[in-house]
């Protein structure tokens, strides 16, 4: 019985598509669960295109306070990181 040259590419491409979804999968897994959190997390915001302020609603009073606190703690200690940096490189 001779094998049609379509159904095997048709099937060469399934099994290509499988490992790519393994390849993603196994990428997932291998995220901190934090890390997955929030990247799930800034897709849905980007999405639906919600503003700090929607999200800051959504939770209760307390986390969102915290959230804001988050969001200014970590834009303060970016720029100080990449100072700091900058000066090993000039001293080199």
């Amino acid at each position: 019985m001779a094998m049609n040259k379509d159904a095997f590419r048709q099937f060469q491409e399934e099994l290509a598509a499988l490992d790519k979804e393994q390849d993603k999968r196994r990428k997932e897994t291998s995220e901190a669960p934090q890390d997955r959190a929030r990247r799930e997390f800034l897709a849905l915001r980007e999405r639906y295109q919600l503003s700090v302020a929607d999200v800051v609603a959504f939770f209760p009073e307390e986390e969102g306070i915290a959230y804001l606190q988050g969001l200014i703690a970590a834009s303060e200690m970016a720029p100080r990181k990449r100072r700091a940096s900058r000066k090993v490189a000039e001293q080199d």
